[in-house]
């Protein structure tokens, strides 16, 4: 079994010659057609997703800058806001100045009038206790009216105070 036989040497040959072309006319060509078919399938396929990947960067670069420029608008916006803000708090606190202001003023002339009429009351009760004491004091009714310009006239000289 271990010997070598020369005529099954060649018998073997000569068969796996004839089935070598065979196969090559019949099977090696379809084989060969249908890897290249594959290949030229795994190609496409590799391409498809390279152009889907470079999409999807570009897809994803683009977002990216969407969400750079949204993110400065809202700055934009916040900042916008709140000068707004500062300047609608200082526009009423100028306002509540300015009436406080008009408000003491408006006190301090009210103040004054009632001062002033108070005065003028003061000065007539005055001339009318000083022309009474001074009847009571001479005896004698005296002249109200010449009383009361002499009276009045040393009023006008003393201080408005």
């Amino acid at each position: 079994m271990l010997e070598p036989n020369p005529g099954l040497i060649v018998w073997t040959i000569i068969t796996f010659v004839l089935l070598v072309l065979i196969l090559r006319k019949f099977a090696w060509r379809p084989i060969l057609e249908s890897l290249h078919k594959r290949e030229e399938y795994v190609r496409t396929s590799i391409e498809r997703a390279e152009q889907a990947r470079q999409e999807a960067e570009r897809l994803l670069e683009e977002h990216r800058k969407q969400i750079a420029q949204a993110e400065h608008e809202g700055h934009r916006i916040l900042n916008e806001s709140r000068a707004l803000a500062e300047k609608l708090k200082q526009e009423i606190m100028d306002k509540a100045n300015q009436q406080s202001r008009r408000m003491v003023e408006q006190a301090k002339q009210e103040i004054d009038r009632d001062k002033e009429a108070a005065l003028v009351e003061l000065r007539g009760e005055v001339a009318s206790l000083a022309v009474q004491a001074a009847s009571k004091i001479l005896g004698e009714t005296l002249d109200e009216n010449k009383h009361r310009k002499i009276v009045d006239a040393y009023l006008k000289d003393l201080p408005k105070n």
